[in-house]
């Protein structure tokens, strides 16, 4: 009997999730909502007498029901890269020259639409949904597989002939349609409306509880497939095989995705969709351009935050008019004093607007604000609130111009502005409370020290409270101090202890951009950390010393300098130390790391036979080489694979450049490797 049931339940499982495919990606269907109801009802029925062939891709799981109480953290396998923005024919022209720069082979372009939703990153098994991963900070996200397999337009389980692991991507939004649906039905609960679509997808997304997902309707196109050893030469023919496997993919016959050869074709796509969005029945904010050859989009390669082979056009964004009726002034961790301005509630894109950033002193000048006004309202990016012009048609006669203040709005210190710099700054960094607040809200930062169980407010109220006066009186907090503070539970005390223990094995370089030190980001800190190995070695470095740090600039080098220069800096760097945080590079050799190829400069061309592209910049980057991208006066070596472009050749020839195949290449690190250990056998560094 047992067999039966199964057979059934599996029987079951396949068609609903045909009826699924039909309905939600090829908008039809084959039987009514009441006979499909029945077919769910009857898997229900079955699942629930038989819990032991759960399945997580079931179409049951459709409706959610599972709560999740915190999401896991999740490394992407390949990183999920921002787009560059553009906002002119200009811009797209400018880039269409920088990709003809790098190749000079006929190429083409893909231009689809830009979704105003929430990226995600889905990975298949054997054909089954095996997780689902928010964007994040590129690097890593949120593991949301619970709340995704609520989304029908996402088969749970692949058609035809899938790859054994695929990883696809893809934008989950709410339809125009979907979404008012959602506000009317919380206008008749009385609760407040959803303010608009993209943040109510992100939001939706991170709910607990799955089946009040499942209420939302969302919606998933599917847009790029990552493959191993893929035959697919274009991302125009990964959209058929993303369809063909049961994605939701953007429909080529309704001009969501078109094929152009040139700019020309570029701007009548985005021409046309400029006329013609408001009646999609979706939101977007743009237009997403690529090379469409996946080949090529390897040689023009990436930057560390987007991809070289792709822009985003980006509609002019909705703009309003407005009273001014006030400019405010705030002070951030590094003394930068931002004006804001107060402005009269206006609606613009679904969200109540009563704020926008006027940056800095120049951009008041540049735009004339004074009190009263009628300013035109946009917001950037479709999120940001700016002011871009005055009506002056509406300016009253008497209307007197805004002064930039001279003294902190917080601590009454004078105000002072470098030479060349856009903002005015107060120096008085270690004792104007939102600079301290700032700091020590900064140094806990998951990008930092990551001390989970303390957040801004908590920073807020311990301040207040005189426990913490900057980040390192965090490694004294004491719990019989902590206890007596409003909200503040023996559970959330303990919580906050454990985490700022948990911190004191922050590596080095996280470590040093939580200090603060301005222009010292997360990328600078670790090639400073690389450079020098404790923190001892850095505060004493001299400005010469540091300029001599590879892609460590003057303005950088002063920062750190006149960091190191403040005593009480030196007072919490000290007071760190004795708290047991460890602020020096543990560096640790890789197997096969050395400076074999140290300062040389290498570009890779072309396709090769016996290692990838990927491998390729690894192994040079191993042995000390850096990668460049284009061949210059400067390059050292070409590394010449299969279908290079001629130019490249060209220009090394020009230059006098080394060229060297793949097995020469391969060749020569080997020699330089033995000549290298044949240098040390002499010197006795072996032993």
């Amino acid at each position: 009997m047992i067999n039966k049931e199964i057979n059934r339940i599996q029987g079951l499982r396949k068609l609903i999730h045909r009826y699924n495919y039909e309905y939600y990606v090829n908008s039809s269907s084959s039987i009514s909502d009441f006979e499909f109801d029945l077919l769910l009802k009857e898997l229900e029925d079955l699942e629930s007498q038989f819990p032991e062939l759960n399945d997580p891709n079931s179409p049951t799981k459709r409706v959610g029901g599972d709560i999740t109480k915190s999401f896991e953290t999740v490394n992407h396998q390949y990183p999920m890269l921002s787009l560059a923005n553009s906002y002119s024919k200009e811009d797209i022209i400018d880039f269409d020259t920088r990709i003809r720069k790098i190749i000079d082979v006929p190429f083409s372009y893909i231009c689809e639409l830009k979704y105003d939703g929430v990226a995600i990153s889905l990975v298949y098994e054997n054909g089954q949904l095996l997780r689902a991963v928010t964007r994040g900070d590129g690097i890593q996200g949120e593991e949301v597989s619970n709340n995704v397999r609520t989304i029908s337009s996402i088969p749970l389980i692949l058609s035809g002939n899938p790859p054994k692991k695929l990883e696809v991507r893809g934008e989950i939004m709410f339809s125009k349609a979907a979404f008012l649906k959602l506000n009317n039905q919380r206008k008749k609960e009385e609760l407040p409306l959803f303010s608009n679509p993209r943040n109510t997808a992100s939001g939706t997304l991170k709910l607990q509880d799955s089946s009040l997902v499942a209420q939302r309707d969302l919606d998933c196109f599917l847009y790029a497939a990552f493959l191993e050893n893929s035959a697919i030469e274009k991302v125009f023919d990964h959209y058929q095989f993303l369809t063909d496997l049961g994605f939701k993919t953007p429909s080529k016959e309704k001009k969501y995705i078109q094929q152009v050869s040139d700019v020309n074709g570029i701007m009548n796509f985005i021409k046309f969709w400029d006329k013609k969005r408001d009646n999609l029945p979706f939101e977007i904010d743009g237009i997403v351009i690529k090379v469409n050859e996946i080949s090529l989009q390897n040689e023009i390669g990436n930057t560390s935050k987007s991809p070289r082979w792709a822009i985003a056009y980006k509609y002019k964004a909705t703009q309003v008019t407005t009273h001014l009726e006030n400019i405010i002034y705030q002070v951030g961790r590094t003394g930068a004093i931002t004006p804001v301005a107060v402005l009269k509630p206006v609606e613009i894109s679904g969200t109540i607007v009563r704020r926008a950033s006027v940056h800095n002193a120049d951009q008041i000048e540049k735009l004339d604000l004074r009190l009263n006004d009628v300013v035109y309202v946009e917001k950037g990016g479709e999120i940001i609130p700016k002011i871009t012009a005055v009506d002056l048609s509406k300016r009253k006669k008497d209307s007197i111009p805004f002064n930039f203040i001279e003294r902190c709005p917080e601590c009454d210190s004078e105000l002072e502005r470098d030479q060349g710099e856009a903002h005015h700054y107060c120096l008085n960094n270690n004792s104007c409370p939102p600079q301290i607040k700032g700091k020590i809200t900064h140094f806990i930062g998951r990008k930092k020290m990551n001390i989970e169980g303390i957040g801004e407010e908590t920073v807020e109220q311990l301040f207040n409270a005189g426990l913490i006066n900057n980040i390192a009186d965090l490694y004294s907090l004491k719990k019989e101090k902590m206890l007596p503070l409003e909200r503040m539970a023996e559970k959330s005390v303990d919580n906050i202890l454990i985490g700022i223990e948990n911190s004191k094995t922050a590596p080095f370089h996280k470590i040093l951009f939580g200090l603060g030190i301005r222009y010292v980001g997360e990328t600078v800190a670790k090639k400073l950390t690389s450079v020098y190995s404790h923190i001892n070695d850095l505060r004493s470095a001299t400005f010469e010393e540091l300029c001599l740090v590879d892609e460590i600039g003057e303005k950088i080098a002063e920062s750190i300098v006149a960091y190191f220069k403040v005593e009480q800096h030196h007072q919490i760097i000290d007071q760190l130390l004795d708290s047991g945080l460890k602020m020096e590079s543990q560096v640790i050799k890789k197997k096969n790391q050395s400076n074999i190829l140290a300062n040389k400069k290498i570009v890779i061309s072309g396709t090769f036979k016996n290692i990838s592209r990927e491998n390729l910049k690894n192994l040079i980057e191993e042995k000390g080489g850096k990668n460049t991208s284009s061949v210059s006066k400067s390059t050292d070596i070409l590394v010449a694979g299969e279908n290079m472009g001629p130019s490249k050749l060209e220009k090394a020839e020009k230059f006098k450049v080394e060229i060297l195949s793949e097995e020469e290449f391969l060749i020569l690190i080997q020699n330089l490797a033995n000549e290298e250990v044949s240098k040390q056998f002499k010197q006795g560094k072996l032993f």
